[in-house]
């Protein structure tokens, strides 16, 4: 009943939210991205997006497809690896931002660490800005982080959503003081976001906390100590948008791989592209 060419592509418009950036990692035009999501909604007897010249958003109906499409996409797989009988073998160094450690990420690599016991699976858990520092010295075969801003489109695009700036239920930022901001040290991408929005708005701001993970920013935050930016599709729990500040923009995540790849980077990549609905939801 379902296509699974078709929901392989649906998936990907699920993960970038656009149309053409599916296309463009799928590697087909525009106007056959469209005809399988018709054919599926034509299967499925449901709207699965909808979308204007704007925004592409998932309907109620496609957010229930998306479990059921990496399901049957993943039998799918396990049957090719079977009678492919192609055992992956050596060292794998994969980089993951910060972003997604409480992320469904470790459900894609605790799958393919039994699918691929051979594989000595190194992981790297850094900020965006040092993942594409270690790629670019060759210390690391594959990446999963933020784009680095408006015209790279170095890599795959996993993942595209807005950042928002979030806090404390109930936190108020004061229009008549410096900004209290939370943040990730440099060269974190979205500390240098927050700091570019704001200057060019003309808000002053001051640091109310540095930290290099993920959990201390988020318990600062809690503590109400200011707002911080964040994902949109990632708030932690504890944690909401708060308004009276100048938008952040869109973000991207984007997978890169080594100067020279090789075939279990090549797997790997591909189940972190198929699983791209889980990392880009909490865990």
């Amino acid at each position: 009943m379902y296509d699974p060419v078709q929901l392989r592509t649906f998936l990907t418009v699920a993960q970038t939210l656009s149309f053409t950036h599916a296309a463009g990692r799928l590697g087909v035009r525009q106007s056959t991205v469209s005809q399988h999501v018709r054919r599926l909604e034509e299967a499925t007897g449901r709207p699965l997006f909808t979308r204007d010249t704007h925004s592409v958003e998932l309907t109620e109906d496609g957010e229930a497809l998306l479990g059921f499409a990496r399901t049957i996409l993943e039998a799918h797989e396990r049957a090719a690896a079977f009678f492919t009988g192609t055992r992956l073998r050596g060292r794998l160094r994969f980089g993951a931002s910060e972003d997604f450690v409480l992320t469904r990420l470790p459900e894609i690599l605790g799958t393919f660490r039994q699918e691929h016991p051979e594989v000595e699976l190194e992981l790297s858990v850094e900020l965006s800005g040092i993942l594409h520092e270690r790629l670019d010295a060759g210390r690391l075969d594959l990446v999963l982080a933020k784009r680095r801003g408006p015209g790279d489109e170095r890599g795959r695009l996993v993942w595209r959503d807005r950042m928002v700036w979030i806090g404390a239920q109930g936190l108020r930022v004061d229009p008549e003081r410096p900004v209290p901001l939370i943040a990730f040290p440099p060269p974190g991408i979205t500390r240098a976001r927050a700091l570019e929005v704001l200057e060019r708005d003309g808000r002053p701001w001051r640091i109310a906390c540095t930290s290099g993970s993920l959990s201390g920013l988020v318990a600062a935050a809690r503590a109400g100590l200011g707002v911080m930016a964040h994902t949109r599709g990632l708030i932690p729990p504890g944690l909401v948008r708060v308004g009276g500040l100048p938008e952040l923009g869109p973000v991207e995540f984007a997978l890169l791989q080594g100067r020279r790849p090789t075939p279990a980077s090549d797997a790997l990549a591909a189940a972190v592209l198929s699983g791209g609905d889980r990392v880009s939801r909490p865990a």
